[in-house]
């Protein structure tokens, strides 16, 4: 059985930092960097703003979509988020996320 996934790109305050993610669920993923449930890479950089998403039909497809991104330059993923989100605002809050 297949289940829908998410990928997703935090940063932070100053927006110096990006972060690529991957979930099943995205509220709750979002939960976790945002309250540091989430050890590592996303809370040592205070990682917790989400600043753009993309929804998929499978799992499968969001880690293709993932590894993809993750493999780009940075200006692929400012226009990416410029693209979506021009002023950088948290999307969490916008979506009742939180």
């Amino acid at each position: 059985m297949e289940h829908g996934g998410y990928i997703y790109i935090l940063t932070n305050k100053i927006h110096s930092v990006l972060y690529v993610g991957v979930t099943s669920n995205l509220q709750k993923r979002i939960f976790e960097h945002k309250n540091k449930l989430v050890s590592g890479f996303s809370q040592k950089y205070n990682l917790n703003k989400l600043v753009y998403f993309e929804q998929y039909e499978s799992i499968e497809s969001a880690i293709k979509r993932e590894k993809q991104i993750k493999g780009g330059s940075r200006s692929k993923k400012n226009a990416l988020i410029n693209a979506m989100n021009p002023s950088w605002d948290d999307l969490a809050t916008k979506l009742k996320l939180i």
